[in-house]
């Protein structure tokens, strides 16, 4: 982030030992979007992910369902606890990229891992495509998704000003979701 984006991290009400990760669908590495997640991530758990997958490292392979590496990142997402998952918007969706990326997840792969969907975009237009095209997909792999989808621009990817009004209702919730997983799952928490 560059100096225009203001510093928002504050004392997480999340579990200790969390372990948080960002799966990017962006074609282009490093891109706002990889950014914004990691961010993101971080706003929620008061550091770095644990994990970063950058899709567009992966380019063919993700077509190559024997391929090992790829197959090592899809185990890496499951055993997270919160994941974001992050797409710029292409024809008013997340991304091909993505999609491939989550058809190597069975059905409720993702059972016990909190999902936040977030997508970037041009203009307001798109606002409501991470809630209508990304959160359902990861509800059918069995991603726990305790708040609403979020939509950043991409003109204020950078300002506190496009998260700090989210993370102050999703914070609580995703604490709330975590807190309860690990209840159900003693031996997840870490």
């Amino acid at each position: 982030m560059t100096e225009n984006h203001v510093n928002q991290t504050s004392a997480s009400p999340l579990p200790a030992g969390l372990r948080a990760g960002i799966v990017v669908g962006n074609p282009k590495p490093a891109s706002r979007t990889f950014l914004a997640a990691a961010h993101l991530a971080e706003q929620l758990t008061g550091r770095a992910p644990d994990l970063a997958i950058d899709l567009a490292a992966f380019g063919a392979a993700l077509l190559d369902w024997s391929n090992a590496e790829v197959e090592e990142a899809v185990s890496a997402v499951r055993g997270l606890d919160l994941v974001v998952f992050a797409s710029p918007t292409y024809k008013a969706s997340y991304t091909g990229l993505l999609k491939v990326f989550l058809d190597r997840f069975g059905a409720n792969a993702l059972d016990g891992v909190v999902a936040v969907p977030l997508m970037l975009g041009a203009g307001p237009g798109h606002a409501l495509a991470p809630e209508v095209f990304l959160k359902p997909v990861l509800a059918e792999l069995g991603a726990v998704l305790p708040t609403k989808a979020l939509y950043v621009l991409d003109s204020a990817y950078e300002e506190a000003a496009a998260y700090v009004g989210w993370l102050e209702t999703a914070r609580p919730r995703i604490a709330a979701a975590s807190n309860a997983l690990r209840i159900a799952d003693p031996a997840g928490a870490a």
